[in-house]
């Protein structure tokens, strides 16, 4: 059925198409990584770029908390990388590669996934690991053993392995009774901060990532914000294998999220972990797509 159009209603798909005023003054680069293999939870999250961009044909432009309206951001779609069966380790250099060129001709990139394995490799597009950060909004800690291969459940250790400093790792939403005393001991070691649901419950996500973001500015010069869609409450994430109850508001993580694009130094945030066969009613695909134009609400934020 095809949707009602109103030129007065300008839709996000729109946007996505090209849409735009004809002067902005900002640009935005959207990139598809529809990774699939390696998943601790096998299923298609490679079908997850193209749900995330249908589910943004039932949204506007425009953002009436903030009054500002997409339009005003010049959004290049680079379409999805071809991946294919690729193995995660496989994918790696492509992945890499692909965020490379987009970040070239944006200020910011954001990447639909695909599972969580594609953090790895995406954050790597942003050159040399030792001058940035991770910012991960995940229920996970993703640290277990790379022995096995590349997954969806162990990018954060590969980072470390590759490289990157445990201090310049900030983890928000970590929940209980869905990771280990194990992995736990590896974050403290390796220097991570970790701020669990409980925390996040207490204090409030907004004021955390703001001031993780801040934490982490004050020693990188790029910032990664990795966003697995499971660290939203099961109700609202049912697409998502890993999602349990208990998880952000939708609310929330758009707020956080939105902080995320305001900031200066962010330069590539990943939505990751969608399964839409897994989805119902579009409720994750919807969460996501809402996500995606809360963090280029807050790109039209920079100065």
């Amino acid at each position: 059925m095809a949707l009602h159009r109103d030129p007065k209603w300008p839709r996000a798909s729109e946007w996505l198409a090209g849409l735009r005023f004809p002067q902005t003054t900002h640009r935005l680069g959207l990139l598809g990584l529809p990774l699939g293999t390696g998943s601790v939870s096998p299923g298609r999250c490679d079908l997850a770029p193209e749900a995330i961009r249908t589910a943004l044909q039932r949204f506007s432009t425009y953002d009436v908390e903030a009054d500002r309206d997409l339009r005003a951001i010049a959004l290049h779609d680079h379409g999805d990388l071809a991946l294919g069966t690729l193995s995660p380790e496989d994918a790696f250099e492509p992945i890499r590669d692909a965020v490379k060129t987009a970040l070239e001709a944006s200020g910011a990139l954001a990447c639909f996934g695909g599972n969580n394995a594609i953090t790895r490799p995406a954050m790597h597009g942003l050159g040399n690991l030792e001058r940035c950060g991770l910012l991960t909004l995940d229920a996970h800690f993703d640290l277990r053993d790379t022995g096995p291969g590349m997954l969806n459940g162990n990018p954060v250790r590969a980072l470390l392995e590759d490289g990157l400093p445990g201090d310049r790792i900030v983890q928000i939403g970590i929940q209980a009774f869905v990771n280990s005393a194990e992995y736990a001991a590896i974050a403290r070691e390796a220097g991570i901060h970790v701020v669990p649901m409980g925390v996040v419950k207490a204090q409030g996500l907004v004021p955390l990532v703001e001031a993780a973001l801040e934490r982490l500015a004050q020693r990188c010069d790029h910032l990664y914000v990795d966003v697995d869609l499971d660290t939203l409450d099961r109700a609202f994430s049912p697409g998502t294998p890993g999602s349990r109850p208990g998880g952000f508001l939708p609310w929330e993580l758009q707020q956080a999220v939105r902080r995320c694009g305001a900031h200066p130094k962010v330069r590539v945030v990943d939505f990751v972990e969608l399964d839409p066969p897994l989805d119902l009613a579009d409720t994750t695909a919807l969460g996501a797509a809402m996500a995606f134009l809360s963090f280029a609400t807050g790109l039209l934020e920079r100065a």
